[in-house]
């Protein structure tokens, strides 16, 4: 696998941070949960709800760090704010595991002063609180890096305020420096140009829900989300689809990414594999294997990944394998008119799942065999 990490130094020790302390937060959640275990039913409720909002942290942290590679250019505006909130988390959750490793004191007594205490460093802010104030910081920040409509830079403007109060109360010094070059004065007059409000039509297929859900069956597990994860995106260097992999391994993230138009798409089994060319080799080498949850899913990423590679610029040739989904049996195709274009109608059955499906492609042209849209029917 390719490791491609964000180049700027101070970028990448910022987003490698994300990771750790992501590490960092699912220790400590499952420190609270044996924690739990130990301790009688009264005090579960309040333990269930810390290592909730402290998985949700972990979460948000490696989604940033995710994210940040398929929206490199605005990762600037970002980094003074990751800057703010990292030290004050890492300094809670030390904290958090100090108390819980005191071998010196009961179970109970270990909960009890660990939440007493701060809280009291928090001015009275309940310890559970005081992570949902990390999560809707780092929520605003994902928002910002994914240029979300729902952004609002008020409302991050009075979180960071909050953040900057608690560090205080922490006793971590204050920012000798700017560690980004953008502030929220920059932010605000430019957002309209960072949010389009026309989403990609490759987004808007997977944002809708699935009329029929067939599941295949795997002799592999799916993708451990919180590890691993692919991301598509348009490189603002050259407009093209991309994909990328981000795979955490102990504390360290690493990724991997490739233009649509270098890969190469195959069914095996239940898997839809990727290729690369390996030049050094002279020959295609697998880059990833996708182990969908259901048969329909696995169509839209296949139909999406063939129509974005024919219609990218960069795409020097496509096999003419690759516009046929293996352990599919053709039952009928027609010439229809579609919106005042000429299409091939096919209606295929899963050899595998015996699900129909009906495919509309491109007629002639440069894009003939390049699929329109796809519709499902009973199995």
């Amino acid at each position: 696998m390719d490791h491609n990490n964000i180049d700027t130094p101070c970028e990448r020790h910022l987003f490698q941070s994300c990771c750790h302390e992501a590490e960092r937060a699912a220790i400590v959640a499952v420190a609270l949960d044996q924690l739990r275990e130990a301790l009688p039913e009264s005090f579960h409720s309040h333990l269930i709800a810390l290592a909730g909002v402290i998985w949700d942290s972990s979460r948000r942290l490696r989604d940033l760090a995710s994210n940040s590679q398929s929206h490199i250019e605005r990762v600037p505006l970002v980094l003074d704010y990751l800057d703010i909130i990292l030290p004050c988390l890492c300094r809670t959750l030390n904290d958090i595991l100090g108390y819980y490793e005191d071998r010196s004191l009961a179970r109970e007594i270990r909960w009890r002063k660990m939440y007493n205490k701060m809280t009291e460093e928090a001015g009275g802010v309940p310890l559970p609180q005081r992570f949902v104030l990390y999560n809707d910081f780092l929520a605003m920040l994902g928002s910002l890096l994914n240029r979300s409509p729902s952004f609002d830079p008020n409302t991050l403007e009075t979180l960071r305020g909050h953040l900057v109060k608690l560090r205080e109360k922490q006793r971590i010094p204050p920012l000798p420096h700017q560690v980004g070059s953008v502030s929220l004065a920059d932010i605000v007059p430019s957002w309209a140009t960072l949010t389009d409000p026309s989403a990609h039509w490759a987004e808007q297929i997977f944002s809708l829900p699935l009329a029929s859900r067939t599941v295949l069956k795997h002799v592999k597990p799916p993708f451990d989300s919180d590890r691993t994860s692919v991301v598509a995106y348009l490189n603002p260097l050259d407009q093209a689809p991309y994909l990328l992999i981000r795979s955490v391994q102990g504390e360290v993230a690493w990724f991997s990414s490739h233009g649509i138009h270098e890969l190469c798409i195959g069914r095996e089994g239940s898997a839809l594999q990727l290729k690369r060319w390996s030049r050094s080799e002279r020959c295609s080498k697998l880059w990833a294997a996708f182990y969908f949850i259901t048969w329909e899913e696995m169509v839209l990423f296949y139909c999406t990944f063939v129509a974005l590679k024919a219609r990218n610029k960069l795409t020097v040739q496509i096999n003419p394998t690759e516009f046929q989904l293996q352990r599919e049996k053709r039952l009928f195709q027609a010439q229809i008119v579609d919106d005042g274009y000429k299409h091939s109608l096919v209606v295929y059955e899963d050899q595998q799942t015996h699900g129909i499906r009906l495919q509309a492609a491109v007629w002639d042209g440069e894009l003939k065999q390049c699929p329109v849209w796809t519709a499902f029917g009973g199995s």
